[in-house]
């Protein structure tokens, strides 16, 4: 999802006394600026160039009455930047132009090169404007200031008496009184609020709190380590309209911060973990979602001492959050909660030479641009301690840390996810998974390159008997193909917010601030808009898509005011008069494209379904027209908590029960994510159907929807494809969901053998979870595999000695890469058929994979997980499951190469207990050699030549223990 990259970069501070250091930093709504603040000093910067823009040093007499700056709250338009002090003094500066066309920083171009000639604020997308801070209010609260929130044109304040007060940008209070806590009622759900019980302390007031516009309401942490959450009753915000709710278990709170998009509470807590709540819609209560925590397992040295955690902040596209702790260490989470990054291990954590480094311990962080950054300003008391004598004649200059990410398209156009292909994007390039585009002609196998070795797999099994050529055309390769994007393009339109990737693994499109621009992998080139006037006059809104050889878009024409739904052929000139333009009613938020129909969700809550085309007038041109609308406002509270929208032929109802064959390959479904809540909406068939020879193709009419119906909760990312395989329909059926940290789940469809009516009292599908190693960024159905991406590290500080390298960031940090990824997962599907006492399935799913190069891999993975849980368990097993999955595996040919593979990989310790499962070891070697299978009745000679030299031993030495004597005589038993 999110990926670091490189070496963090070091923005210097001017120099000052060590007193004068940054401690404070926080980016602007649009997050083109940053606010840093030290004991006595305002500092702008500008997001790119990364650059110091003005400063505003408070005078030592002011600074003595005012006491030191502590946070900082930017208006919403970035006008204004209010800045609370220790003594409980609010500061208001507003920030202006020095001067019209004056820039601190241009762009200077050698003389002879090209240039783009654009309109009136072309240059300023460029350069870095010359500000003014100038102090314009000052307003004295009498009480220690804890916290501070922008409210649209208010300001919510929370003091240390237990107040909290509700001023205006200007700086007035505009009459209204401040709200006592203490009379604010909490109770644990909305419905029995007004009889809630009251804080009842004089001295509770909010430590830390964040406004959810979603929600409408306040995340608060307590001084007292309790949470909860306030909304007001009406618009009115005085303390007779507000009401909290709050959970009875979280008494260590310390720190908070929402999402949005997902309407989810993080709170930071004293014990490490950070614990994720959300309300309930029917009670109003908090429920816990997840929780976010260090694992003995993973970090087994560290995982209790990371001490409380310290900033919890949400990505700008909400879909990660990164944590910090109060000794140190930053780690990176999805939504819900899958472990992305962490530096309290590896290479982050120790030196080449296994020497432990001194965590990075952060005083404040915030996100730059779309992600791309991650400003932060660390404590470096504890990173020098050894060093502290010989430093002591050295100036220390104070800096910023830039911390640089890659992220997955998913995040922000997650139409792609109907693609095989893995495309992330950063701030200046793209990394690909399909290589060279003249071995990817196949949609299918776009990701493969048959002459680089395969990616490396952790598990125990590398059978190098398997067809290696084969896993290699699957597995791919662990580079990336990096495409850098067009410098031109760049200049007037950072940063990227969109990219897609044609089914080819082609062609790729990116948008920008402006307009847009595509790449062919064949001719290695990049295609812009001819006209600059045309480019920067459009806005890319809901994202884009491929269809064959059409880029399709939704955007704002600045020019017109009017939203468009755009399409243009990749051949031709990037020109607005080669394009099909069909106007909007309202905003266009996401748009997916499902084999020839087109479907956006608008900001009204509505879906719109379109048809796309070729026109017959010429092959370079395509038509949309409107198809069916669907209003979604009963369902959904707001636009903005909409993830993604697709169609989909997965219903609930697979082909073989449908009254007509051909509707199973129809837009059967809308599948929606609603705040990670997976939403679908299937064709109501209950009404009279329309006959294939009776419609009219050029006037379609379609099916209305049935009221939606929940799927899954906690869902990240959908997968399905348009593609039908009629071996493989298990598989190209399916819906695939990534779920955070309970890991992936699909939803199988379950056919009858040999095409047999079904029962009508048995379900036609159902939803298998799952856990993987890798997070999911693509799943090749086909070929049942995942692919993904990891964060790999390599140590430079070798390269340095420890006294020159005291601040040299290529020995406090890793330089980091991004490894391409992939992992199998039939296994997870058969071992939860067999549980799930559907044999006969799990079976049919086996059959039709039984051709993939690693199927026997499969199996043995499958043997080898349920042996490892069941032998090692210390509970004992009411069910067993490894008899089931010993019988299953007798019905394919392998079963004998299967068992002594896997049980070459294994301890004899669990010999015992598989071939009491599988047979006598003795029984499958003549198997063996009954089947002139050499090759495996020789592996069959050394387990039992192990077996009965084990055996012997036994019973020569008379002195070994008696409960070891006693396990030995069991496994001599089997071969007797």
């Amino acid at each position: 999802m999110y990926f670091l990259s490189g070496w963090p970069k070091r923005l210097l501070c001017p120099l000052g006394s060590p007193a004068e250091a940054p401690f404070h930093v926080q980016s602007d709504p649009q997050r083109t600026f940053f606010a840093v603040l030290a004991p006595a000093r305002l500092s702008i910067w500008y997001s790119r160039p990364s650059v110091l823009i003005v400063t505003y040093k408070e005078p030592a007499k002011s600074s003595s009455q005012f006491g030191s700056y502590k946070q900082t709250e930017w208006r919403p338009d970035s006008t204004m930047i209010a800045v609370s002090t220790a003594n409980g003094y609010i500061l208001f500066f507003h920030i202006k132009s020095a001067r019209e066309d004056k820039y601190l920083y241009e762009p200077v171009y050698p003389k002879g090169s090209p240039q783009r000639k654009g309109p009136p604020h072309f240059k300023e997308e460029q350069c870095a404007p010359a500000l003014n801070l100038e102090m314009r209010k000052i307003l004295d609260l009498q009480a220690p200031i804890m916290s501070l929130q922008s409210v649209l044109e208010d300001l919510l304040v929370a003091t240390s008496d237990g107040l909290l007060h509700l001023i205006h940008w200007e700086g007035m209070t505009n009459g209204r009184k401040a709200i006592n806590l203490c009379t604010v009622p909490f109770s644990v759900d909305l419905q029995s609020s007004r009889a809630g019980s009251f804080l009842g302390f004089a001295d509770v007031h909010i430590r830390d709190m964040e406004y959810c516009a979603t929600l409408d309401g306040f995340a608060v942490v307590f001084n007292d380590g309790k949470v909860g959450f306030i909304t007001p009753v009406s618009s009115r915000f005085t303390a007779e309209q507000l009401h909290g709710v709050w959970p009875q278990d979280v008494v260590d709170g310390t720190c908070v911060a929402v999402n949005n998009k997902y309407r989810l509470m993080a709170f930071g807590c004293a014990s490490g973990s950070v614990q994720v709540y959300t309300i309930d819609n029917t009670t109003g209560a908090m429920l816990l979602s997840h929780k976010l925590e260090l694992t003995a397992k993973q970090y087994p040295d560290i995982w209790n001492k990371t001490g409380a955690v310290k900033l919890v902040r949400w990505s700008p596209d909400n879909s990660v959050v990164i944590v910090t702790w109060e000794y140190g260490g930053l780690s990176l989470w999805s939504v819900f909660g899958a472990q992305l990054i962490c530096t309290l291990g590896g290479d982050f954590a120790y030196r080449s030479d296994g020497t432990k480094k001194d965590p990075l311990k952060i005083n404040s962080m915030s996100w730059g641009a779309e992600g791309y950054h991650l400003w932060v300003i660390s404590g470096f008391g504890s990173q020098n301690t050894e060093n502290e004598l010989d430093s002591k004649s050295i100036v220390k200059q104070p800096g910023i840390l830039l911390f640089q990410f890659i992220k997955s398209v998913l995040t922000v156009n997650p139409c792609m996810s109907n693609q095989e292909q893995v495309l992330l994007q950063g701030e200046d390039r793209l990394y690909l998974n399909c290589g060279e585009a003249s071995q990817t002609q196949n949609p299918r196998s776009s990701s493969v390159h048959s002459e680089h070795k395969p990616s490396r797999e952790k598990s125990p099994f590398a059978d190098g008997n398997l067809d290696s050529q084969g896993l290699s055309t699957l597995l791919g390769h662990r580079h990336w193909h990096v495409v850098q994007i067009s410098s031109t393009y760049l200049e007037s339109n950072w940063p990227i917010r969109f990219s897609a990737i044609d089914k080819l693994g082609q062609n790729i499109a990116v948008v920008g601030k402006f307009g847009f621009a595509h790449y062919s992998l064949l001719t290695k080139k990049w295609k812009l808009f001819g006209n600059i006037t045309q480019e920067q006059n459009m806005i890319v809104t809901g994202g884009l898509a491929w269809w064959n050889d059409f880029i399709v878009l939704a955007c704002y024409n600045i020019s017109d005011r009017q939203e468009e739904l755009r399409v243009y052929l990749r051949t031709s000139n990037l020109d607005n008069a080669f394009a099909h333009v069909t106007k909007a009613q309202a905003e266009t938020l996401l748009l997916s494209v499902f084999r020839d129909m087109v479907i956006v969700f608008r900001a009204d809550c509505s879906i719109c379904l379109y048809s796309i085309e070729r026109k017959s007038d010429g092959p370079n041109t395509a038509g949309i027209q409107v198809l069916q609308e669907v209003s979604m406002s009963r369902y959904i509270p707001h636009p903005f908590l909409v993830v993604s929208v697709t169609l989909t032929s997965v219903s609930t109802e697979n082909g073989i029960t449908l009254k007509m064959p051909q509707q199973a390959r129809d837009a059967e479904s809308i599948m929606l994510n609603l705040a990670g809540q997976l939403i679908m909406m299937q064709r109501d068939r209950s009404g009279p159907q329309i006959r294939e020879k009776d419609s009219n193709p050029n006037q379609r009419k379609l099916l209305p929807f049935c009221p939606p119906v929940v799927l899954a909760q906690s869902v990240e990312n959908v997968w399905t494809t348009c593609r039908a395989n009629k071996q493989k329909r298990h598989l190209l059926e399916a819906l695939w969901l990534s779920c955070g940290g309970a890991g992936m789940k699909v939803w199988l469809p379950l056919f009858p053998r040999d095409h047999r009516k079904p029962h009508s009292f048995l379900s036609q599908r159902i939803m298998l979870p799952f856990h993987i190693n890798i997070y999911p960024l693509a799943v090749l159905f086909e070929d049942a595999l995942v692919l993904g991406a990891v964060n790999d590290t390599l140590l430079y500080d070798s390269l340095y000695t420890r006294n020159s390298a005291r601040e040299q960031l290529e020995v406090l940090f890793p330089f980091c890469v991004v490894e391409r990824t992939s992992q199998i997962y039939l296994h997870h599907i058969l071992r939860q058929l067999l549980v799930r006492n559907l044999g006969e399935q799990a079976l049919l799913l086996a059959q039709s994979c039984a051709a993939l190069p690693y199927f026997p891999h499969v199996l043995e993975l499958m043997l080898h997980e349920v042996l490892e849980e069941e032998a090692t368990s210390r509970e004992p097993i009411p069910d067993p499951l490894l008899p089931t999955v010993a019988k299953f595996i007798t019905e394919f040919p392998l079963f004998l190469q299967t068992v002594v593979h896997c049980a070459r990989k294994t301890e004899y310790a669990l010999w015992n207990y598989l071939f009491a499962a599988v047979g006598n070891p003795k029984d499958l070697f003549e198997e063996c050699l009954m089947a002139q299978d050499l090759d495996t009745a020789a592996s069959y000679l050394i387990i039992l030549q192990v077996t009965v030299l084990f055996y012997k031993g036994v019973r020569i030495s008379e002195h070994k223990p008696r409960g070891e004597k006693k396990e030995m005589s069991c496994v001599g038993t089997v071969i007797v």
